[in-house]
């Protein structure tokens, strides 16, 4: 997706040595290789192959990772040439995300990826691929090639899933839907996997969602509902971890699950300020957020930069990161082992969420209970004052709710509202 990563040599591959190691392969071999001219028949150049013969000999290796995007023909040649398997960036991100898949929703996802993805290997790679099938009715006619065959069962299959995430899709909306009557609004966390959105989940929520120095520890999204200063609550979303070179098929085949971020109210981008990369990871999860239509999001009014980890740094690094947040209304410091900084983390998502609202003066008799309710859900209340038989509170409401609570006092002549200018 978007341009290449920039991320180091270095850093890519000890990137790619946590991806074998979240599917716990055991990496006995890894080699940093500068490509004057990428062969198209076998991206290596005939040289390397030879060299790299004995290594495969004698460390008994039977699995070879490529941090790249392989052709089919590049894949099927070289493991013809090397007699073991191989498979690029995008086949092990994908085997992850199948190992992690643990709802029905992420488990159609994962295999529709997939799908796509092996549609696109079919290659006369096989002996069977070679033989002619004969057949009648919707099975296939005489001389039906058994890849022609391949290929019209995966479609079928990519049909049927697509149908089934629709439906996914439609729950979806029903349940956001449901969300807006409440309303709850909505905090999605985003950002580089590993960069520690879940255990900031785990603290801001008091959930125990799982949470390890792993990559793509979480995969399904999670919501919680959180409260915050004032009594207003808000759900909270913990998403997919975002990386480099994100393969096509997944950002496609996540789309249902990534437009929990592009519908929220607030985006969360969660950053590992320890990690020297942290740059370069930041601008990949904002180019994931491009293509799901979230350009101009950093500079938006729902967006805060949350520099996670403050817990690793230096002494040094850690005044300067304190000093370079603390007066910014879209960027604070945080750790979520410490949960330092934390709390002005839900201070900043109340003041955006109290953007555009207005201020009011509500009275009502202090019997209601249930209007009071009402009130704390649906608004922040600034201040309560308790006159004997009435409540009078000070509150910040949104439009939208503001015109729902006119519409009740217009019902109940004991309710009064007085806006402030």
């Amino acid at each position: 997706m978007g341009q290449p990563s920039a991320l180091s040599a270095e850093s890519r591959l000890a990137e790619a040595e946590g991806l074998a190691l979240a599917i716990r392969l055991n990496v006995v071999c890894k080699e940093i290789l500068k490509i004057r001219e990428i062969k198209p028949s076998a991206y290596f150049s005939k040289g390397f192959l030879e060299r790299f013969k004995p290594v495969i000999a004698e460390k008994e290796i039977d699995l070879l990772i490529v941090d790249t995007r392989l052709s089919p023909i590049q894949q099927r040649n070289l493991e013809r040439e090397l007699k073991l398997k191989v498979i690029d960036r995008t086949a092990l991100i994908l085997e992850i995300f199948g190992e992690r898949a643990q709802t029905k929703e992420g488990a159609l996802q994962v295999e529709l990826a997939h799908l796509t993805y092996q549609r696109s290997r079919l290659v006369r790679s096989w002996t069977h691929l070679e033989r002619q099938r004969g057949g009648a009715g919707f099975l296939g006619g005489p001389g039906e090639t058994q890849i022609e065959l391949d290929r019209r069962i995966i479609d079928d299959k990519i049909v049927r899933i697509k149908k089934e995430l629709e439906k996914v899709r439609q729950t979806r909306s029903i349940q956001r839907g449901a969300r807006q009557k409440v309303p709850y609004p909505v905090a999605a966390l985003v950002g580089y996997t590993n960069a520690g959105k879940s255990t900031l989940f785990n603290h801001l929520s008091k959930s125990q969602v799982m949470a390890a120095d792993m990559l793509f520890a979480t995969l399904d999204p999670t919501m919680r509902k959180i409260s915050l200063s004032g009594g207003r609550e808000v759900i909270l979303s913990d998403t997919v971890g975002f990386i480099s070179d994100l393969p096509h098929e997944l950002v496609m085949a996540f789309r249902a699950t990534l437009e929990e971020v592009v519908n929220a109210d607030i985006i969360l981008h969660v950053r590992d300020v320890s990690n020297p990369d942290m740059q370069t990871q930041g601008a990949d999860v904002l180019d994931v957020l491009a293509n799901l239509g979230l350009k101009e999001i950093k500079t938006a009014d729902n967006y805060i930069e949350v520099f996670n980890k403050a817990d690793l740094l230096t002494p040094d690094d850690l005044i300067h990161w304190r000093n370079k947040t603390e007066k910014k209304s879209n960027a604070v410091l945080v750790s979520a082992v410490s949960g330092e900084g934390c709390g002005r983390l839900l201070d900043l998502i109340r003041q955006k969420l109290a953007r555009g609202h207005k201020l009011c003066q509500v009275e009502f008799p202090s019997e209601d209970g249930q209007f009071q309710a009402w009130l704390y859900q649906n608004s922040t209340v600034l201040k309560l004052e308790n006159n004997e038989s009435t409540y009078t509170l000070n509150i910040s409401i949104s439009p939208e709710n503001l015109a729902r609570l006119e519409k009740i006092s217009a019902t109940r002549t004991e309710v009064s509202i007085r806006r402030e200018k």
